[in-house]
């Protein structure tokens, strides 16, 4: 009997732990909607070898990078900023972290007027 009630116990904190993990990464790919400056990382960076859409945004007085993927939402955007000092944008997408950097993957991205 003793055996049983610690399996099932066992087995609950099991679910238990998968069932937060699941849910954690859910929650990682909802879109989130930034406003800020949208910059060339070529041009105006000098951060990246190939002309990039970069999104700067203030968070807690800093200036936060968010690197645009190459997609093409992004690539109709970039001759917007490519060669300027940038543009005020609305940007929606779902943000992961590759090499350090934070990258945003955009779903939709327009100018603030």
């Amino acid at each position: 009997m003793k055996k049983s009630i610690l399996v099932l116990i066992a087995a609950g904190l099991l679910l238990t732990v998968g069932a937060s993990r699941l849910f954690a990464a859910d929650s990682s790919n909802k879109e989130i909607t930034l406003t800020g400056m949208a910059v060339c990382g070529k041009c105006v960076l000098h951060e990246t070898q190939e002309c990039q859409n970069v999104l700067q945004i203030q968070k807690d007085g800093k200036t936060v990078n968010y690197y645009l993927a190459q997609n093409d939402i992004s690539k109709a955007f970039h001759s917007n900023i490519c060669g300027t000092a940038g543009e005020k944008v609305t940007a929606t997408g779902t943000v992961s972290e590759k090499d350090g950097k934070q990258v945003l993957t955009v779903s939709k991205i327009e100018p603030v007027k």
